[in-house]
């Protein structure tokens, strides 16, 4: 079967000019333009997007999408497989989280009694399976299936303290690398400020610290584009300021 724009936006939930878009970054093209200039979508440009939207909905980049459809290596069956792993997983994070939120009701209720680290319960978990989901692959290549284990075990065992001060420190991290990266300079006394913190943050983390790891870490940032998003987030060239900060900053 055949769909124009508009029949195949309303058939996918999306808008026509989301299509378009689409085609105009080169993620979907049309099969064929009709006799009156209109887009025709066939069977093929159906199944791409529907893997381009199982794709977004995993909140990954269109660019990303983009290289992981063109790779001469890619299997529909797989990816399907694939996204059923992971949308079974975003289900029993938010499983976690409904039976989080019954349980704070009936607390406040007086029914049940709830300690602090069953308040947070569900959102640590949740951070633990979205590194996972993100970047549990490439760290565990890097790094060994004991460092993300154990890292994975440190985050569940937060404390409410731990997990309060974790915030408030992923925040003052974040300011403090946004004012550093402005003023250009890796070895200004708010740069290695900011190496500083991220020590200490990582160390939330890591069971030990060392120099070596912290750089390998901070180029994989740069390196990889999911790590390089975030950090493009708090400033543009962020990734690879910190990087070259922290390898001032391991020289001391």
């Amino acid at each position: 079967m055949e769909y124009t724009v508009s029949e195949l936006a309303k058939l996918a939930g999306i808008t026509s000019r989301t299509l378009r878009y689409y085609d105009e970054i080169g993620l979907l093209s049309s099969k064929r333009m009709s006799s009156n200039g209109y887009r025709i979508y066939g069977q093929k440009e159906v199944d791409r997007l529907q893997q381009i939207l199982f794709y977004r909905e995993l909140g990954i980049p269109l660019d990303e999408v983009g290289r992981i459809l063109s790779d001469k290596d890619f299997d529909d069956l797989f990816a399907l497989q694939d996204h059923l792993d992971a949308l079974l997983e975003k289900r029993k994070q938010l499983d976690l989280l409904i039976a989080n939120v019954k349980n704070t009701i009936k607390a406040k209720k007086g029914e049940i009694i709830m300690n602090d680290k069953e308040k947070f319960e569900g959102f640590l978990r949740k951070m633990v399976e979205d590194n996972e989901q993100k970047y549990g692959n490439e760290i565990r290549e890097k790094y060994g299936e004991d460092m993300i284990n154990n890292s994975n075990a440190k985050i569940l065992s937060m404390n409410l303290e731990q997990y309060a001060e974790l915030e408030k420190l992923t925040e003052e991290l974040n300011q403090t690398l946004k004012e550093a990266v402005e003023q250009r300079d890796p070895a200004s006394p708010l740069a290695q400020r900011a190496c500083e913190l991220h020590k200490q943050w990582l160390l939330f983390f890591w069971n030990k610290y060392s120099k070596e790891a912290h750089i390998s870490l901070t180029q994989m940032y740069v390196d990889d584009p999911r790590f390089n998003e975030y950090y493009e987030k708090i400033s543009p060239g962020c990734a690879a300021f910190l990087r070259d900060a922290v390898a001032l900053f391991c020289q001391q």
